[in-house]
């Protein structure tokens, strides 16, 4: 494997990072969203380069200052780095055409220009996770896209986004707080932050409680940050809340790049030893994935708020994510990555759709949304695929992952397992088929003269994800690919 040097890995963090206070000095509206959609799809466009350039040479580094680690910062992206940033960009790049008339019509016009200036410091900060080769800078970033992501809850318009706000401050403090113990105790006994470094150290020190102790803070925090159950109540509130565009752009990228430092952790850090036999986590992390799978589907069975019903049904599929991760296979681990990737689209489809009709109508509760797909067609078609992925429809992108999923249970012998994430697919089927029935099958509670009216760059984003939903549940070919190349990457030396 060649190590290639690329600056663009600095850039792709230090772009949004210095245009967040531009956004500051402009002070308007529509000078913000313009900064803020060009540095986005700059970000993007580095993304695609950052790709191509580790699928090339395996691995692209850059040394800050040019020390080598770990007297210095590394940054680094691996395959698994660079699907996740792509991602991430992508989404960034497709949220903010779409932000401008949602924006207006749900952010006061005095803050506008201080909510893009949150959202490129999340951005910057979700990025600088994935890039990060360092465990204590990997802290910073995570609280520089906390921070922001606080903020940009609060700006919901019903005073309850405050509420929502404050309560995901404080399970992120403690999830920050355990991860950073963690990372301190790991220090105290290897003497170094750098994953590379700690990885060929850990074997020396698995068998001390001070390591075990540090796993242990490790995985509650990292659980609290990506809301796997019971660790979620912060999330239905959060995404509830906060303004349309804030739950569509974190639904599909912030809980994706927690998942990635659970996945670094557990296969870079301890991946040359073989840390299920070293400490019980196998068994708690299916458990959980289990729970996460039913329990929060059945909570979405019996929401009225269509926005809380997807952010229940998120974190059921965080489940289906982490239980790839918990299989501990190859074919396990190309499930839950790939399944990142499709639960983005899918979900940032779903609340991007959902949106645009509150955009329209102000409606989100299933009695408002009666006959909803007459007057909003386009709309509510985009809707229709975001919901047929996120039940495993065959030609959908769900099905692609969840059946890398059984297949994995299939592989290990595990048949009840298969069984089980078959059947919580059916308790998809039941929250879904309540919006269909409501939007197609009843009539509209208020007779409209013509269809609600919605912007083209509000349109256009919508089903840019919907097509790509359609294209990758179509042909999964790129995607599963890539995931089972980063699983390998990452299974070489577990």
């Amino acid at each position: 494997m060649i190590t290639a040097s690329d600056p663009w890995l600095l850039l792709l963090v230090v772009v949004p990072l210095l245009a967040a206070p531009v956004c500051v000095l402009l002070r308007s509206p529509s000078g913000a969203w313009s900064v803020a959609t060009a540095v986005s799809w700059a970000v993007f466009g580095i993304s695609i380069k950052l790709l191509l350039t580790v699928l090339e040479h395996g691995q692209a580094v850059y040394r800050i200052g040019g020390w080598d680690a770990p007297w210095g910062i590394e940054y680094v992206l691996d395959p698994l780095g660079a699907f996740v940033v792509l991602i991430v960009a992508g989404i960034g790049a497709v949220t903010m055409p779409y932000a401008k008339r949602s924006v207006e019509k749900e952010i006061r016009k005095d803050r506008i220009y201080l909510f893009y200036t949150m959202l490129l410091l999340c951005l910057s900060g979700l990025l600088g996770i994935t890039v990060t080769g360092d465990a204590f800078n990997l802290f910073v970033f995570l609280e520089i896209s906390s921070l922001s992501t606080y903020v940009l809850i609060s700006m919901g318009q019903d005073r309850r986004a405050l509420t929502a706000a404050f309560r995901y401050l404080i399970m992120g403090t403690i999830g920050a707080t355990f991860y950073i113990i963690g990372v301190g105790l790991m220090y105290q006994v290897t003497g170094t932050l750098n994953f590379a470094d700690l990885k060929t150290i850990m074997p020396a020190v698995i068998e001390t409680r001070t390591i075990l102790a540090a796993l242990a803070f490790l995985t509650v925090g990292i659980s609290l940050k990506l809301a796997l159950f019971p660790l979620h109540m912060w999330l239905p509130n959060a995404y509830t809340f906060a303004p349309s565009v804030v739950t569509a752009f974190l639904a599909a990228t912030a809980t994706k790049v927690s998942v990635y430092v659970l996945l670094r952790i557990i296969f870079t850090v301890f991946g040359d030893v073989d840390i299920f036999a070293s400490f019980p986590l196998q068994p708690v992390l299916i458990a959980m994935a289990l729970a996460a799978m039913f329990l929060a589907s059945l909570s979405a069975i019996w929401q009225e708020n269509v926005k809380r019903m997807l952010a229940y049904s998120s974190i059921a599929q965080i489940g289906y994510i982490v239980l790839g991760i918990a299989l501990a296979t190859e074919a396990g681990l190309s499930g839950g990555i790939v399944h990142m990737f499709n639960h983005a689209l899918m979900k940032g489809t779903a609340f991007f759709a959902i949106g645009a009709v509150i955009y329209a109508t102000g409606a989100v509760t299933l009695k408002d949304l009666e006959g909803i797909g007459k007057r909003m067609p386009v709309t509510m078609a985009a809707f229709v695929i975001a919901g047929l992925g996120l039940i495993g429809v065959p030609l959908t992108p769900g099905f692609i992952s969840k059946w890398q999923l059984v297949t994995a249970a299939l592989e290990l012998d595990m048949w009840p397992l298969a069984a089980l994430i078959l059947l919580s697919s059916l308790l998809a089927v039941i929250y879904v088929w309540r919006v269909f029935e409501v939007a197609y099958l009843r009539e509209p509670a208020i007779t409209a003269d013509k269809p609600a009216d919605v912007p083209l760059s509000m349109l256009v984003p919508i089903w840019t994800l919907a097509g790509a939903a359609i294209y990758f549940g179509a042909n999964g070919t790129f995607t599963l690919d890539l995931a089972d190349t980063a699983a390998r990457h990452l299974m070489g030396g577990f």
